[in-house]
């Protein structure tokens, strides 16, 4: 009977990539020696690659480049890694003598420009020798580098998913450390799901690539064919490879960022739509490049800046932004692909240099830089960013040069005013900023990059770069893992505010929003100073920390990490309300924080608080810190842009804001980390309708899927629906004690006996629904916890518990009494204010396994007999496992044990008592086997083959046991020092082995006559020796 197994789902996936027209190699067929399984790469097919690549070079630099390429100094992987990408994207640069003479030359390891000149190769079942001997499922060979390692488990087993792969691949970056120092990205999949990403992504950063043409339309039928057809179809494949693979480099750790599919679709559409822009015919208009907030729009301008210098013939480029510290963050994220870049970004200081400047220049190790001294210093190549107010200083020309590409980041906010205005009084003539960066740059192409749309009425952006490129929306993003849904809590009225200054604020922010020029909103904001007297009174600041503190204390401090941002209306009140803080909770001076920049006009006992830029740097790292103190920042205007921390999961906002400067602040939010459901923005000001109005401008899909982010219409109501479905699926067992007990004891009682309840074998079904259900009433509460009433949260905290402990005890995998104990300890010092130690588990310390006697029979006496059939059973099915890798005949023999065990039990013929002393005596067979290996001084894996070669008892009458003994080790031992490559795979090899063991079971004359079935025994012993991979 055919079984699509995992086996099945290689060869599928090796067939596809057969079609694309790879070359399939079965590793197990080659002829490879003990060197070759240390050696990484296809010896042969690397060198015939590489001549072919590079014709004029002489196999002497073609040697020296694989030397090059093979040794490394001492470093981590992940430097060794980086070093590598960079020959493989860039070329190899050799120095060697031929004929005494020097040479020095760049030894290419692809050719880009022809993709067929390349060799691809799809190998499966490849063994490497590193610290440990492993194979790989599939590995895709680049010119006879292993450059994609691809781990795949079966789609029929439930109890293996995707993330054993991702913990694979993490194992293998350690035992074959030196087969990954040439891994370009890893792909992992389980049929169900397919993600690729490289060495030091995470498992949550691990992403499907779901279009093979760039339309986003079925992302939602993606499957493993989209990913191996969008990503390897070849001139693809040497796409990404060369173009869209970076390091992004920190003091705190190297990242590698593999592109995403929206990113290389988009950029790709965008590299088009500027060559089009650029053009002879052209008319500058690169286009707006939409991308949704967090989904990695850094990076695309990262990818897309790349890509210009082959695309554009190494153009000049000018990033501008329109505030100082985005042109900080941006620059900052450039700096760090530099070596991508091949090219180092600077900044520009000023417009024009004085002669002063030029003068100490001479003397300066980081001299001043002028934007148009720098532009005309050069005809070609370069970055540099600047800030629009470079732009507004003068009006000659910055240069008249063409080959100028202008990256606008936010374009919306800064990219205003084509017309001139007079004002009546003065006469004076103001020219808005798109006249004046158009002017300042007149044959430049712009192209305009935002993470939220162009106001419908906002004709101006689009004067100045032309429609959307590529629109990757929220509902796209949130959909492929991206980011996170946002949601929206309104606590205005724990405030008292008067409505009618709400309003009033929300009418002047309006007006301010036509104004979108920096420079002008914060001369208008003085009209506003008056709101400070209003927000910033005692009474308001007094109710205003009281309620953060309450909310953060009681429903989000065990959020993620416990990160979260207080969003204040004005640096004084930001002062005020750290201050307040400080005086409510004395000692939390290191957990809340103020980022801010200072003034000269601060007062003197500011400048403790706020700090220089030094000092808000070192914020923004410790912040950054998931495990620092560091947990809640006031802040007013940094940080609410570019600015990202993955765990922050909740925002306190005490400032009005609109359009696209509000939905920027709460995309702080939306990061993806771990099992985070949503970020949660905490309303204080009214944010309702300026939520509401900013979402008109979204597509279609995102006003559908979030025009409303109230939590209490959304996660609250599906956390309700999922406590009552909780709720009847424990209908039967009463567990109302919980909910009003103030004894930790008879809490511990009642979560045990849910546990139990749930275990009977008649509510199987049950078990496996209350396992869902209450997960995912856990990931609504998460978001809604302040809404729910006292008897809720009780109640969920039960549910929640009883999850917990049922995932311990029901999955597969290894469970520890300990864990379990602290586990729900945590969860109830979080939900019921428990004080108490929970023990739910005695004895904790006690070893876990079948061969402590003592704790199987504290096991077997607990009064919660359902749980304690689970608790066995686990126990005995873990120790199976293992024998079903191991020893075939414990294997056949105790499988089939438990099977009949556990069948009797769930058809009703065996009570909880009889089931308990059946799976007490098979443990005691399972110890008493185990006790009999060691009195023989038989290792386990000379036992499997003891207990294969004992297999018909009546082999015993013929040999005494010394003898049996010795044929044991004498097996064990051939094998071992006779093993060729890939037994197990290899059809020769395997038969060559089969003959080796019937030789000398031939010497022992074994088996005795009239047992020659004896033989199959041990002949499938050998076979299972062979496939398993903890011998190899």
């Amino acid at each position: 009977m055919f079984a699509f197994n995992e086996s099945s789902f290689e060869n599928s996936v090796i067939e596809l990539f057969e079609n694309l027209g790879y070359q399939h190699i079965y590793a197990p067929d080659l002829n490879r020696t003990e060197e070759d399984l240390h050696y990484p790469f296809m010896r042969e097919q690397l060198f015939s690659s590489l001549e072919a690549i590079n014709p004029m070079l002489s196999r002497t630099a073609i040697e020296e480049a694989e030397f090059k390429i093979r040794n490394y100094e001492f470093g981590s992987l992940v430097s060794k890694n980086e070093i590598f990408t960079d020959y493989l994207q860039n070329g190899v640069e050799v120095s060697y003598f031929e004929n005494g003479e020097e040479k020095n030359e760049i030894v290419y390891l692809v050719d880009y420009e022809n993709p067929s000149m390349n060799s691809m190769i799809v190998a499966n079942q490849w063994t490497f020798k590193g610290y440990e001997t492993k194979r790989p499922d599939i590995v895709i060979f680049l010119n006879g580098i292993p450059v994609v390692i691809f781990e795949l488990k079966s789609p029929k087993a439930d109890s293996v998913t995707i993330e054993d792969a991702y913990l694979q691949i993490q194992n293998y970056k350690k035992s074959i450390e030196d087969f990954f120092i040439y891994n370009a990205f890893c792909v992992i999949s389980d049929q169900s799901k397919t993600k690729a990403g490289t060495i030091t992504a995470n498992f949550d950063r691990f992403m499907e690539w779901k279009t093979v043409d760039g339309s986003y339309e079925d992302t939602q039928f993606a499957d493993f064919t989209t990913l191996i057809n969008g990503m390897f179809a070849k001139n693809r494949f040497l796409d990404i490879l060369h173009n869209f693979i970076c390091f992004s480099k920190d003091s705190d750790g190297d990242a590698k960022i593999l592109a995403a599919y929206h990113q290389y679709f988009a950029v790709k559409k965008a590299i088009e739509s500027t060559k089009k822009a650029s053009s002879a015919e052209g008319d500058g208009r690169g286009g707006v490049f939409w991308h949704t907030q967090g989904s990695g729009k850094s990076f695309s301008m990262v990818f897309y800046t790349k890509y210009l210098q082959t695309a554009l013939n190494n153009p000049t480029i000018v990033v501008i932004t329109d505030r100082n510290d985005l042109d900080d963050q941006l620059f900052g994220q450039f700096v760090k692909c530099k070596d991508f870049l091949r090219q180092t970004p600077i900044q520009a200081n000023k417009r024009r240099l004085s002669e002063d400047d030029i003068e100490k220049n001479k003397n300066r190790k980081n001299p001043i830089i002028g934007l148009m001294d720098w532009l005309d210093g050069r005809n070609a190549n370069g970055i540099i960013f600047t800030t629009m107010q470079k732009f507004e200083e003068e009006e000659e020309p910055l240069s008249q040069r063409r080959n100028i590409v202008v990256m606008a980041d936010e374009a919306h906010r800064s990219q205003y005013g084509f017309e001139e205005k007079v004002n009546a009084k003065t006469g004076k003539i103001t020219i808005g900023n798109a006249r004046r960066v158009r002017s300042a740059l007149p044959n430049a192409t712009y192209i305009g990059f935002t993470g939220t749309p162009i106001a419908t009425e906002d004709r101006n952006t689009l004067e100045v770069f032309g429609n959307y490129i590529d629109i990757y929306d929220m509902s796209q993003a949130v959909e492929d893992g991206a980011t996170k849904p946002i949601y929206y809590e309104s606590r205005v009225v724990k405030l008292h505010l008067d409505p009618k200054v709400v309003e009033q604020i929300d009418d002047k922010y309006a007006e301010l929003s036509s104004v979108a020029n920096e420079v002008d909103i914060e001369k208008s904001k003085h009209e506003l100073a008056h709101m400070d007297t209003i927000f910033g009174t005692p009474m308001v600041l007094d109710s205003l920390c009281t309620d953060i503190l309450n909310h953060y204390e009681n429903y989000r401090q065990y959020e993620q990490t416990g990160k979260a941002m207080i969003v204040a209306y004005s640096r004084p009140i930001a002062i005020k309300i750290y201050k307040k803080i400080l005086d409510m909770r004395p000692g939390w001076e290191n957990k809340v924080k103020i980022v801010m920049t200072g003034g000269n006009q601060d007062p003197p006992e500011w400048k403790d608080i706020t700090g220089n830029k030094s000092y808000r740097e070192q914020l923004a790292k410790e912040f950054k810190d998931d495990k620092s103190e560091f947990k809640i920042a006031i802040v007013v205007d940094m940080w609410l842009t570019g600015f990202d921390v993955p765990s922050m999961s909740t925002m306190y906002v005490f400032k009005p804001m609109k359009g696209h400067n509000l939905m920027q602040a709460i995309a702080r939010v939306n990061r993806v980390f771990k099992d985070k459901e949503g970020g949660l923005i905490v309303d204080y000001i009214g944010l309702a309708s300026a939520l509401k109005a900013a979402m008109k401008q979204y597509t279609e899909k995102d006003k559908k899927n979030f025009s409303n982010m109230d939590v209490s219409k959304t996660a609250y109501v599906k956390f309700q629906e999922k406590l009552l479905v909780c709720r009847d699926l424990m209908y039967g067992f009463d567990y109302s004690t919980f909910m009003i007990t103030n004894s930790d004891l008879q809490r511990a009682r009642l979560i045990t006996q849910g546990v139990n309840y749930l275990s009977a074998p008649e509510r199987n079904e049950t078990k496996e629904n209350f396992i869902l259900e209450s997960y995912m009433m856990k990931q609504a509460y998460s978001l809604s916890k302040s809404l729910a009433t006292a008897e809720e949260r009780r109640e969920e905290a039960y549910f929640e518990t009883v999850r917990s402990v049922l995932i311990k005890v029901v999955k597969p995998g290894p469970v520890s009494f300990k864990e379990i104990n602290a586990q729900v300890g945590e969860l109830l010092k979080q939900s019921v204010q428990s004080d108490g130690v929970i023990n739910l588990f005695t004895d904790v310390d006690k070893e876990f396994n079948l061969f402590n006697t003592a704790f199987l029979e504290e096991v077997a006496k607990m009064p919660e007999k359902n749980l304690s059939v689970e608790l066995l059973k686990k126990l005995i099915a873990e120790q199976v496992k293992i024998y079903k890798r191991t020893n075939l005949v414990k294997s056949q023999q105790f499988s089939s044990m438990l099977d009949q065990i556990v069948k009797s039990y769930l058809n009703g013929m065996l009570t909880n008592e009889e089931v308990i002393e059946e799976l007490m005596k098979m443990a005691q067979d399972i110890s008493n086997a185990h006790k009999a290996g060691n009195a023989m001084g038989l290792s386990d894996e000379e036992l499997a083959f003891y207990d294969a070669l004992t297999k018909p008892e009546a082999v015993k009458d013929f040999y005494t046991n010394d003898q049996l003994i010795a044929i044991t080790r004498e097996l064990t031992e051939q094998l071992k020092n006779s093993r060729t490559v890939d037994w197990e795979k290899k059809e020769s090899a395997r038969a060559g082995m089969r003959r080796m063991v019937k030789r000398l079971l031939k010497k022992y004359d074994y088996p005795p006559e009239g047992m020659e079935d004896a033989i199959k025994t041990v002949i499938g012993q050998c076979e299972m020796w062979t496939d398993n991979e903890e011998y190899r």
